[in-house]
């Protein structure tokens, strides 16, 4: 019978093992790892800011928003009793402007309102016997030749007087037929004018204090 084979190993166990080699890294390696943790942790860092940035910001807007739509509904309720003023004060100007302006208009054209009304009355007064008109006496002679040729364009028959008086001022006049008569009182007009005026901007104020 054959004896068994014998094992043989190639490895001395009794030998010294090697140690395992560590890994190693230049020191420009090194250095750019560095560098590109850096730079990873800057990026990081600034995305984290904008993002903060930005979440203020929209914060910021969303109350800005808040306090317009709050302002917007202030100025809505008070919107009418403003208006209101506007209105009041306009019509408050406009009477001002108006009565400074009357007598410059008068003092350039102080035939023009009685030549107006004379004109209204005489479509009423063709058949009248006569009419009377009284005028400013620094107007008379004016009066007298525009009131004749008017009378002579309707078609009035009648006897037409023109009469100069002291106390009627430029621009006024009055008119006198037998059954009636009318005066322009510049003075009486803006008393009206003003006693209307004030109504109705204490009312629009009043109504709305």
């Amino acid at each position: 019978m054959n004896a068994p084979a014998k094992f043989l190993f190639d490895l001395d166990f009794a030998a010294p093992t090697k140690a395992k080699a560590e890994p190693t890294i230049s020191p420009e390696d090194h250095e750019a790892a560095i560098a590109a943790a850096e730079k990873r942790g800057y990026q990081k860092g600034l995305t984290a800011a904008e993002v903060q940035t930005r979440t203020q910001a929209e914060r910021q807007t969303a109350a800005a928003f808040d306090r317009i739509a709050a302002a917007m509904g202030i100025a809505a309720a008070q919107l009418p009793a403003i208006t209101t003023k506007l209105e009041a004060d306009a019509v408050e100007v406009a009477t001002a402007i108006a009565r400074k302006l009357a007598p410059a208009l008068i003092a350039e054209e102080p035939f023009a309102e009685i030549g107006a009304l004379m004109s209204a009355c005489l479509g009423e007064l063709l058949s009248a016997p006569h009419v009377v008109v009284r005028v400013n006496e620094a107007l008379y002679d004016l009066a007298r030749e525009k009131l004749a040729a008017m009378a002579k364009a309707r078609g009035f028959e009648g006897r037409l007087v023109v009469l100069g008086a002291a106390d009627i001022p430029p621009g006024d006049c009055r008119i006198e037929w037998a059954d009636g008569g009318l005066v322009r009182d510049r003075a009486e007009i803006e008393a009206a004018i003003d006693e209307a005026v004030t109504r109705y901007i204490d009312a629009r104020r009043g109504g709305n204090g």
